[in-house]
């Protein structure tokens, strides 16, 4: 089953897919927000579009698992436009520092800053390998 990640931002929203066997993460596409509504659905056809079975939702959450800031709520607020726009399971995991985590891979890889790309798309990869590597995907719903 493939998984979908989405990170999303004030601007711009990151997707990331997952192989089929849900073991590797990789950078999917980055979308420009426009209004929740509309953004969840352009995901739901883009999570149709490559046979997508769950999506993961970045958010920012504090020690305690809480939502930690307005950028937060609003990302619990698209999942949940996600959910109903595209009736897959939508589960929100914990994005903090996947930004700088993205921007710290592609220095170590050599990066010259003027020819990066939008780093939402790897900070979404971040989020699904996190998601990945935790033994996540498989589990059942509650």
């Amino acid at each position: 089953m493939r998984i979908l990640a989405v990170d999303p931002g004030e601007k711009f929203i990151g997707l990331a897919i997952s192989d089929p066997t849900g073991t590797i993460a990789g950078p999917l596409a980055v979308l420009r927000h426009r209004a929740r509504e509309t953004d969840a659905q352009a995901i739901a056809r883009i999570a149709a579009e490559h046979g997508v079975g769950r999506i993961v939702v970045g958010q920012a959450t504090d020690a305690a698992g809480q939502p930690t800031t307005l950028q937060a709520r609003r990302a619990a607020n698209l999942a949940a436009a996600l959910q109903k726009a595209s009736r897959l399971p939508v589960v929100l995991w914990d994005e903090t520092g996947s930004t700088q985590k993205a921007l710290e891979a592609w220095a170590m890889m050599g990066t010259a800053r003027r020819r990066q790309r939008r780093p939402d798309a790897v900070a979404a990869t971040v989020i699904l390998q996190s998601y990945l590597d935790a033994g996540a995907p498989f589990t059942p719903e509650p």
